[in-house]
């Protein structure tokens, strides 16, 4: 239980007094009127004896009496009127609240820490070590005090309020006093009529209230003198003829009012009686009447209550809530019922309590001295008077006793022999007749044993009291006399637990039958519950509190609403105490604590005293909160809701009913819905009340800050028939960070080449979307009339749909001008909707735990700083969950066709976006720190151009290799020009824009499906198999030594696009030799003319997805010839060119025509074909394979320019130095171009070291620069007609003997299969590549050349006849002449020697060839200078005929200037056959 400020045993002795009754003349009342006091009001603070008393038992044993207190009240002749008494208690408990302000108690249990009380030590032990240490620090603290006094307040004025009953004595009358004031005409005559009446009061039958001990009464004549007024010789004089009328023990001269009311304003004079009076001060009692006899004076109260207290008493208040949810069995108190618990305190203290008010002062006429003198008068009294009386009773009852029983001793020496005896057993409750309403007459010795023992008892003479009523108890039960029985069993079982040094242990088996007997048996719950709350006390005193909680509980059950004897004031306190039990255990059980007082604030709630509910649920929602039992903890947030709201505490109504909605409920759909309509209720009334404040904090929809996003701009238009608009970005489209990151690079990449190469410090990427994954480092820039977007995530956590309407964002401008030269002052503009515009969301659904973005706009007008808030709106819901027009809720409810039931709520919520944790220094390593999000902080600049991008005719679907031609269409949206129109990519090599010049660009032909997209010129049947000739440069398509191929300028005219303008340009596609899906990203870079120092540029991005199928591949291998032509002019080489077709036909292709094949370099080019067919046309089927040789002739000019060859096989030559034939080309090469260039660099470093320069001149023989170009035309079969579609692919020569192909190879795929099946299985073999480990700083040439290259140094080639015929009978010697020529193929000077040594290392071969002999020297040294054809006549001799092989010559090179030779034999690939013959 609670902490009691009193022990139990004083609270026992206090609540069991010796009765006075007082009755007062009115000039007595009068006198004491004059210090706002009744005549008992005076003496109630004096009533307790401050010295020990002694008296004599029946054994002439001498009795202690301590700390003895009496009580005074005035005689009431009607019993208290029950509508009173329950009016009374529940004011009572009411007024009784914690004190705010104080030091809270707080005790800490496991992982509680629970505010148990309203002041009291702070506690902070853990509960099961140090428990009952704690307690003791609470039980001897200075500041310690009651924990629930207002549990205390209801108990004292409970058992004070509990009317006599004749089944007991302990709240009889024992004695009266008489008082009169001696200013009467005739004092002596008035205390005779005062005597007469007390006598017909207690003997007529006219009065049944109240009860009397015994018949002769003691009479006290009390003489009550003003010292200020009246005459003191005559008090005297007339106090004397008292004593010789009633005798010195009878009578007493009170003297009071020594002093007049007009008190100096100095004094401080004690006031005893407020802290008495103040209980009984409240102001919602009924009216009585100020007459010293009345009662009260209400008589229509609904029932009155008997002596017995046997009725049932209906309960008056109405209770108007739903039975406890978390009640154990649900109870349906419809109309709750009071018994007699509920009355109220006996109907003198009424009487005086109305009389008196807690702001007047009490006692102004009485000093110290009169504090003194009425002391003395209750001693007086007590010693002299009251005990004496009670001893001579006590020994008159004795003597009685044991003449009628015919005993030989007194009843207090037969004691041990009654009570060691053989003991009949006990009938049980349940046994026993139902005899509660047999009635002893007043002279039965059953009585008397009672009366004798309830007398010992106030005496404290509780050993006797103890005998007398265990003697009762037997002979009552033998009567089956239940009511008498339990009582003498309740003041036995008292009795045993009070006596001193407890010979025997605690009877709580007595208490239990009593109180059953009350409840079950008399129907009398008010003395079923005088036994409830002693025995818990006696319980808790011995720490048994799982005993004294059941107990407790026990008087709340179920069963007595069934009964009609249930209280609800009554069970919410026991309830409230035995939770208090619970966590006052040696191992507190604190969800059981938790648990009734919940129990406790429910009964509370019905009993009306909303405070006290309010208390309980608060304490209880310590336990249940954050402990995962949602349901529990919605059910305390609502009902905290609901009382605070009654009680007006608006922000703890809300507060308690935002917690249910902030946290994942598992209510359903309906409770959910009424915590949603209650919430919005409360809100709208804390609203009402500071209409003009700041908009509140709603807790609903959630809100997921960090995934807000934020778009700057106008939304993407739309595509229209083949105008198809730039993606560009938008909030539909998902962020990607490595897409993110390559549009970052495109932009770095052409904002370089505008600035020469140079990235500006202050250049900033742009970003229009923002959102978690971006970089919110830097404040986002906007443009001025351009819209912001912010779209906010809600999430709807409830099962039913939430509305918002007139949703907008919140949000706060500083206007600045940043144009202006003084650095962006800020101006002095009233800020409002003409800068800013808002757009507005008039309704806005969110569907039951739907997540739904909503996007809210705002259109700044002028440049300044925004910083974005929040979002305002009104939270409402739709009207009921039911069907609505035929569409079930859980479906979900579209917008516009749901209905509005008008309760809604304006607030707010803040947008709060938490930026990234920062770790770069030691610092933010080892601490917590985020860096700052500032997406919501846009700067917004001056006006910029906007520019719209439209693709016509944009194809999806490409043959690799394909030339296909589209049409863009730029337009300037904006107010201000714009320039510096460029695009890059990372593909350059799918589309251009033509060359620089309007000549190398084909006119722009009608839209016809034959309609070619190459610049093409009739030619002559007679130049078929010779090359046409023409020159480009690079630079006329974009592409240089120093410039970036990926950054394209568009020829805009006059590279200017005014506002409001279009154009529309021309766009060359080359198909991706690789198939699949491709997605090539296009940034467009512009510009404004004006030149602002916040945003510099701004760009557009598009996105194009081509998918591309198999067309043709391309192989080709160029070798040199060994036929020395137009000897002296130079070198030639063969290029063999095989095409395939690998196309599956997916697409309809029937077949390809190559219709030419182009070289460009600038050191070789094609001369002609060999060996080509009659045909002239070139067709390939699905998987056929064509064949070409060509021969490639080195170039005379040697210029920049690259010098074009078309070899064509139709009637058509394609230009293939014009657009768009060259831009593709020189664009696939621009990558060969730069690496080339880099190493030319790294070459010209190193030119100091002879050395490395002889290697590269080696190598470069073995190199040539040839690029093969095979345009074809493939006849495609769509909707029933042909369709003819162009294309080109690329072959890059790099090394002779070496193969290329026109697109990536997988790495030895091609070697092991044939050349159309290895595609197949790339996509089932996993791609294998090996790790290649190298040093950085290993990046020089190898040391020496491969024999490859070597073999590369010097071409030779023999000139013989084929056949020679030569007579052997003439001459055995034949001698034919040979010419040995040897060309330098590099560019420095060579040392070449020649061996004519004739070494065969192989015996076959001397068989096959035969032997021959070389005339003449044997070995030659000469000097080649670069690029020289040397001739050399030489002899061979043959012995006999056959066919011999002259190729047996061995020939020897290095380089002249080098001191390091690098020589290797250079074998001819083929033999060199001559046929002998004899004529």
């Amino acid at each position: 239980m609670a902490q009691c400020v009193q022990s139990v045993q004083e609270f026992i002795q206090d609540s069991f007094v010796p009765l006075v009754a007082a009755l007062c003349s009115e000039e007595a009342e009068r006198l004491t009127r004059k210090n706002n006091l009744g005549f008992s009001e005076l003496v109630k603070p004096f009533c307790r004896l401050t010295s020990e008393v002694h008296m004599r038992d029946p054994n002439n044993q001498l009795h202690v009496i301590k700390n003895l207190k009496i009580a005074v009240n005035n005689i009431i002749t009607h019993s208290p009127q029950p509508g009173g008494i329950r009016k009374l208690l529940n004011d009572v408990v009411s007024v009784s609240q914690p004190t705010e302000g104080l030091v809270t108690n707080v005790i800490t249990a496991g992982d509680y820490d629970l505010n148990i009380s309203d002041r009291s030590v702070k506690a902070s032990v853990p509960w099961y070590n140090n428990w009952k240490d704690t307690l003791m620090e609470l039980n001897t603290s200075t500041f310690y005090s009651a924990t629930t006094p207002w549990f205390e307040s209801y108990r004292e004025s409970f058992l004070q309020s509990m009317p006599a009953s004749d089944h007991e004595f302990l709240n009889h009358y024992v004695a009266c006093m008489l008082v009169v004031s001696s200013g009467e005409p005739e004092p002596v005559e008035q205390f005779l009529k005062l005597s007469q009446e007390q006598h017909r009061i207690q003997h007529s039958s006219e009065y049944a209230y109240p009860k009397w001990f015994i018949p002769n009464t003691l009479k006290y004549y009390v003489l009550l003198h003003d010292v200020s007024a009246g005459e003191e010789q005559r008090a005297d004089s007339v106090y004397e003829e008292m004593k010789q009328r009633y005798g010195t023990q009878g009578c007493y001269l009170l003297k009071i009012n020594s002093r007049g009311s007009n008190r100096g304003a100095d004094e401080q004079i004690p006031d005893p009686w407020s802290q008495y009076l103040q209980k009984n001060s409240i102001q919602t009692q009924e009216s009585y009447d100020d007459g010293p006899y009345t009662v009260i004076s209400n008589r229509n109260a609904d029932h009155l209550i008997s002596a017995d207290l046997d009725n049932d008493i209906q309960d008056g208040l109405s209770n108007n809530f739903k039975a406890h949810p978390l009640q154990l069995d649900h109870l349906s108190d419809t109309s709750s019922s009071f018994d007699g618990t509920d009355y109220i305190k006996t109907t003198s203290s009424l009487h005086e309590s109305k009389k008196t008010s807690s702001g007047t002062p009490h006692g102004a006429c009485l000093t110290l001295t009169d504090h003194d003198r009425i002391r003395q008068f209750i001693q007086e009294f007590t010693f002299r008077g009251l005990l004496p009386h009670i001893e001579k009773t006590i020994r008159q009852l004795n003597d009685q006793l044991i003449s009628r029983k015919g005993l030989s001793r007194s009843l207090f020496s037969a004691t041990k022999k009654w009570f060691s005896g053989s003991k009949v057993p006990e009938k049980s409750i349940n046994e026993l007749k139902n005899t509660s309403g047999l009635l002893y007459p007043p002279e039965a010795p059953e009585l008397q044993i009672r009366k004798m023992a309830d007398l010992c008892f106030l005496v404290q003479h509780y050993e006797l009291a103890y005998s007398c009523y265990h003697t009762a108890k037997k002979d009552f039960l033998n009567d089956q006399a239940m009511l008498y029985a339990a009582g003498a069993l309740e003041m036995a079982a008292v009795s045993a637990f009070l006596q001193p040094g407890a010979p025997r242990p605690y009877p709580a088996h007595y208490m239990d039958t009593a109180i059953q007997t009350y409840r079950d048996i008399c129907k009398n719950m008010v003395l079923a519950e005088r036994c409830v709350l002693l025995s818990a006390e006696i319980l808790k005193s011995q720490s048994k509190y799982s005993d004294a909680a059941a107990l407790l509980i026990r008087l709340t059950s179920e069963q007595l609403t069934w009964m009609g004897m249930d209280s609800d004031l009554r069970s919410a306190l026991l309830l409230e105490q035995a939770a208090h039990c619970f966590i006052n255990m040696k191992s507190p059980m604190v969800r059981k604590f938790a648990f009734h007082m919940i129990l406790a604030g429910h009964r509370y709630s019905k009993a009306g005293q909303k405070k006290h509910a309010l208390r309980c649920y608060s304490q209880a929602m310590q336990v249940y909160k954050g402990k995962g039992w949602s349901l529990a903890e919605d059910h305390i947030n609502f009902t905290i809701g609901r009382q605070s709201f009654t009680l007006r505490q608006l922000d703890n109504a809300v507060s308690a009913f935002r917690h249910i909605l902030i946290n994942d409920s598992k209510q359903p759909a309906a409770q959910q819905g009424t915590f949603l309509r209650e919430y919005l209720y409360v809100y709208k009334n804390v609203t009402q009340l500071s209409p003009d404040g700041p908009l509140p904090q709603l807790p609903l929809p959630y809100i997921n800050n960090s995934a807000t996003r934020v778009f700057f701009g106008h939304d993407r238009r739309p595509s229209e028939g083949e105008k198809q608009a730039a993606t560009h970005i938008s909030l539909d489209q998902e962020y990607d960070c490595e897409s993110s990151h390559q549009w970052k690079e495109l932009e770095e990449q052409v904002v370089a080449v505008v600035n020469k190469g140079i990235i500006p410090s202050n250049f900033q990427p742009t970003q229009y979307c923002l959102n978690s994954y971006s970089d919110n480092s830097k404040f986002p820039l906007a443009v001025v009339e351009e819209p912001v977007t912010v779209e906010v995530a809600f999430r709807n956590p409830l099962k039913v749909p939430l509305l918002l309407t007139d949703l907008s964002l919140l949000w706060k401008f500083q206007p600045k001008d940043f144009s202006a030269k003084h650095n962006g002052e800020t101006k002095e503009l009233a800020c409002g909707n003409d800068m800013i515009g808002a757009e507005v969301i008039a309704e806005f659904l969110i569907n039951s735990e739907e997540t739904k973005m909503a996007r809210l706009k705002l259109f700044p007008h002028q440049t300044g700083e925004l910083h974005i808030l929040g979002v305002v709106y009104n939270l409402g819901t739709i009207q009921g969950t039911m069907m609505l027009d035929g569409i079930d809720p859980s479906i979900g409810l579209q917008a516009g066709k749901f209905v509005y039931n008008g309760m809604s709520v304006r607030g707010r919520q803040e947008l709060e976006i938490q930026g990234p944790r920062l770790n770069n220094t030691k610092e933010e390593k080892t601490s917590i720190k985020y860096g700052p999000d500032r997406r919501l902080d846009p700067i917004i600049t001056e006006e910029m151009p906007l520019l719209e991008v439209f693709f016509i005719n944009f194809p999806t679907g490409l043959l690799c290799g394909e030339i296909r031609k589209a049409y863009v269409e730029f337009v300037n949206v904006s107010k201000c020009p714009l320039t510096a129109l460029k695009v890059v990519s990372k593909h350059p090599e799918f589309f251009t824009f033509g060359g620089n010049t309007a000549v190398l660009t084909p006119l722009s032909p009608s839209a016809s499906e034959n309609c070619s997209a190459y610049k093409t010129v009739v030619t002559d049947s007679t130049s078929v198999c010779t090359a046409l000739m023409s020159s480009a440069s690079s630079v006329n398509f974009g592409v240089g030594t120093g410039s970036q191929p990926e950054v394209i300028h568009v020829p805009l005219p006059d590279s200017v696009l005014l506002p409001g303008a279009s154009v529309q340009l021309p766009m060359w596609l080359h198909g991706p030799d690789e198939e699949g899906v491709h997605e090539i990203n296009f940034l467009f870079y512009y510009e404004s003319i004006k030149k602002h120092s916040k945003m510099c540029h701004r760009v557009l991005r598009h996105t194009a997805v081509i998918c591309t199928s198999r067309s043709l591949n391309v192989r080709a291998t160029v070798c040199r010839s060994n036929a020395l032509e137009d000897e002296g002019k130079g070198d030639n080489m063969l290029v063999f060119v095989d095409v395939e077709n690998i196309n599956t036909s997916e697409a309809g292709v029937k077949e390809f025509h190559i219709v030419q094949v182009s070289s460009n370099s600038k050191h070789w080019k094609l001369q002609k074909a060999v060996n080509l067919s009659e045909d002239k046309d070139y067709k390939l089927a699905s998987r056929e394979r064509g064949k070409l040789c060509f021969k490639a002739v080195r170039c005379k000019n040697s210029g920049e320019n690259y010098t074009f060859a078309d070899i064509v096989f139709g009637n058509e030559q394609i230009i293939s130095s014009a657009s768009p034939c060259a831009d593709f080309f020189f664009r696939s090469l621009s990558s060969e171009l730069k690496r080339t260039h880099t190493q030319s660099n790294m070459f010209h470093g190193a030119a100091k070291q002879p050395f490395d320069e002889a290697v590269r001149l080696i190598q470069k023989c073995s190199e040539v620069d040839l690029n093969i170009v095979v345009l074809w035309k493939a006849y495609v079969v769509e909707d029933n007609k042909q369709l003819i579609l162009e294309g080109q692919h690329h072959v890059v020569l790099h090394t002779v003997g070496k193969e290329a192909f026109s697109f990536p190879q997988k790495q030895g795929f091609k070697k092991i299969l044939g050349n159309s099946d290895w595609e197949d299985l790339e996509q089932e073999s996993p791609e294998m590549v090996l790790l290649k480990f190298f040093r950085p700083e290993n990046t020089s040439l190898p040391t020496r050349p491969t024999s490859e290259q070597l073999s590369n140094l010097i071409k030779t080639s023999l000139h013989y006849p084929e056949s020679f015929n030569h007579s052997f009978h003439q001459k055995s010697l034949c001698l034919v002449p040979v010419t040995l020529l040897l060309s330098n193929c590099s560019e420095a000077d060579v040392d070449v020697i020649i061996d004519l040594r004739h070494k065969t290392t192989s015996p076959e071969a001397l068989e096959i060839h035969g032997s021959f002999t070389w005339l003449g020297q044997t070995q030659y040294k000469r000097q080649l200078k670069s690029q020289e054809v040397y001739s050399l006549q030489l002899k061979a001799c043959f012995v006999r005929t056959g066919v011999y092989n002259l190729g047996t010559h061995r020939v020897f090179a290095k380089l002249a200037d080098q001191v390091t030779l690098f020589e290797t034999s250079q074998q001819n690939s083929m033999p060199a056959l001559i046929i002998i013959n004899n004529i």
